[in-house]
């Protein structure tokens, strides 16, 4: 807390973001004033030494249901209008944006509300992806299925498309794939890399491209993650290798295999090139207060195409407008 306490004169930044890109909110606080006051009674409460603390601030007292639920019935309404849901690339998520976009600027003059349009690559699967291994001799075919529960892998977003025309070697890439020197020994293999450590999947896909490596294939470590089956993750938009998520149980078999003999796999990605599409970002800061010092909230602000994304995330961005208004 500590923190907050040495630096009040501070900008307030508070970021809503989209799953490709980001729309963000982003406010300034005033140097002192009405906030360093709420910032002194969540930093240097009144202690009585007949009563406890109380768990609530100023600022939470700000947050009301009703509030929340004006907005969120507001998001209800655009994905009804636009075939049940608000996820990127479609007239639902245009909507949220717009939305989000005149409430800030409703909020007066102390907001500079700026909204910015760029371009995603699309792409689709063209056909199911194959992944076969050869082990002492036995050649196996794992499952693919849209259904994560029944599959044995599932493609990343952003692999790009390979049809491998001979088997090749697998490399167990040590720890988390998190530092240079693991991938010292992986370049024209297929490397296997554990999720979790400290760096993101795309920073593993940076290391793997810059040591020549052939293919990608995460997998679920039971320490890091609990889920079994195979995830959906991404690299970057950049990337320029084909890369899989293999479940718990085929990752951990390959692993493995690979202590005591030779692993070789074989794999097709076929793609469907779709062209990109538009997605905004929107950034607003608040006009006063010391650039240098910014503090960020944020959130994402569309839904999986599934649903309208109410709890996922549309409340977490509604959230953050409350706070607009509590500073």
């Amino acid at each position: 807390m500590g923190g907050l306490e040495n630096n009040k004169r501070m900008f307030i930044a508070i970021c809503i973001v989209g799953l490709f890109g980001i729309i963000t909110v982003a406010l300034t606080a005033a140097t002192l004033g009405t906030l360093n006051k709420r910032f002194d009674s969540i930093v240097s409460p009144p202690i009585s030494t007949t009563n406890k603390p109380k768990l609530n601030s100023i600022l939470a007292e700000t947050i009301r249901i009703e509030d929340l639920m004006t907005h969120l019935r507001q998001l209800q309404r655009i994905a009804d209008e636009y075939n049940g849901t608000r996820a990127i690339n479609t007239r639902g998520f245009n909507e949220t944006v717009n939305y989000i976009e005149k409430y800030l600027k409703e909020q007066g003059n102390g907001l500079k509300v700026m909204r910015e349009t760029f371009q995603i690559r699309n792409f689709a699967i063209a056909t199911d992806p194959i992944l076969l291994s050869l082990i002492n001799g036995t050649e196996k075919n794992y499952t693919y299925s849209s259904k994560l529960a029944r599959s044995d892998f599932t493609y990343v977003t952003y692999s790009t498309a390979a049809d491998f025309p001979n088997y090749v070697r697998v490399i167990n890439i040590p720890n988390f794939g998190c530092a240079k020197n693991e991938w010292q020994n992986a370049t024209d293999l297929v490397a296997l890399v554990k999720a979790g450590g400290s760096c993101t999947y795309a920073e593993k896909g940076i290391l793997a491209g810059k040591n020549g490596v052939k293919a990608l294939l995460f997998y679920n470590d039971e320490e890091a993650n609990a889920n079994l089956a195979p995830i959906s993750v991404r690299l970057r938009e950049t990337n320029k290798l084909p890369a899989l998520y293999l479940s718990y149980a085929v990752g951990q078999a390959l692993a493995n295999a690979t202590i005591f003999t030779t692993v070789m796999v074989k794999l097709s990605i076929q793609l469907q090139n779709l062209g990109t599409f538009p997605v905004d970002n929107i950034c607003a800061d608040t006009i006063h207060g010391n650039i240098t010092q910014t503090i960020v909230v944020g959130s994402h602000s569309d839904s999986v195409p599934a649903g309208p994304g109410i709890n996922d995330n549309g409340e977490g961005f509604v959230l953050v407008f409350r706070e607009i208004n509590a500073f």
